[in-house]
């Protein structure tokens, strides 16, 4: 007992138990402290977001979507496309328009990314829908091409075409060219629909599907892609070549055959 009392007066005790509570109390704070510090600025970063955005979207997209996102007679309703549709609008450029038409051409982007996702963030508050993509859901790397180019003759290639080359629709309206959209914009119109293309949910077509379609289009618009037999006339090959000769050829052989009838029998006359 005493030498539990002389240790307990030594000088260096005191010190020790401070060191000791300093680092107990470090600990706690480490382990519960930064969940919650990163949670407040995650919320503060949002919220600031959803500020800057408004004050975009009532210079940019208020005369025609409503001061509230609720839709007017030239613009249709905000609220609920998520973030991905203005992602997906406003990073090709079709969004603003230019001037009132059938659909949205593509155009260069009067915005940059830190803006559009701030006006996503602040339509994404107006009402739930799809969110931005991640890398990880649109990166074409180890995704099936056979199967995404199944799924895309299946669902895609009555309006883009057999390798997404466009099309020309009714009233005006076309299927795009797909061959030089980013694999991120690919991804958000298969997720949200835009114009007149019908809307591919997770719940309709799965992220893999959706990413084995990007594989797809990427891999046959690739500079390495081979086109057998020239002008391959949207994806088919040398189909281009081979009606050529069938309409041509076939008819230039009508004619000849015609002249040579036309020549016998006068032949006869004579």
């Amino acid at each position: 007992m005493k030498k539990l009392s002389a240790r307990r007066r030594h000088p260096l005790a005191a010190l020790v138990v401070l060191l000791f509570a300093l680092a107990a109390t470090g600990g706690l704070y480490a382990a519960f402290a930064p969940a919650g510090e990163a949670k407040a600025d995650q919320e503060s970063s949002q919220s600031l977001a959803i500020e800057e955005g408004k004050k975009l979207y009532a210079t940019g997209c208020s005369s025609c979507h409503g001061t509230g996102g609720q839709g007017t007679s030239d613009g249709p309703s905000l609220v609920g496309v998520g973030a991905a549709a203005v992602d997906f609008q406003v990073g090709t450029g079709r969004m603003p328009m230019q001037q009132p038409g059938p659909q949205a051409p593509k155009k260069p982007k009067i915005y940059s990314q830190d803006e559009i996702n701030q006006l996503a963030a602040y339509v994404a508050s107006l009402g739930s829908g799809p969110e931005q993509p991640t890398k990880k859901q649109y990166d074409p790397n180890g995704a099936d091409i056979a199967k995404g180019g199944e799924l895309f003759r299946t669902n895609c290639a009555q309006c883009h075409n057999f390798t997404g080359e466009g099309g020309a629709l009714t009233h005006g309206k076309t299927a795009p060219d797909l061959s030089n959209v980013d694999e991120k914009h690919i991804y958000e119109a298969m997720q949200t629909g835009p114009q007149n293309m019908p809307a591919f949910p997770d719940t309709v077509m799965p992220e893999k599907s959706k990413k084995d379609i990007v594989a797809y289009l990427k891999t046959v618009n690739s500079d390495e892609a081979e086109s057998p037999g020239g002008n391959k006339l949207g994806g088919f090959g040398p189909v281009s070549e081979g009606l050529f000769a069938w309409v041509f050829g076939l008819g230039a052989l009508v004619v000849v055959a015609v002249w040579v009838a036309a020549r016998t029998a006068k032949a006869k006359k004579s």
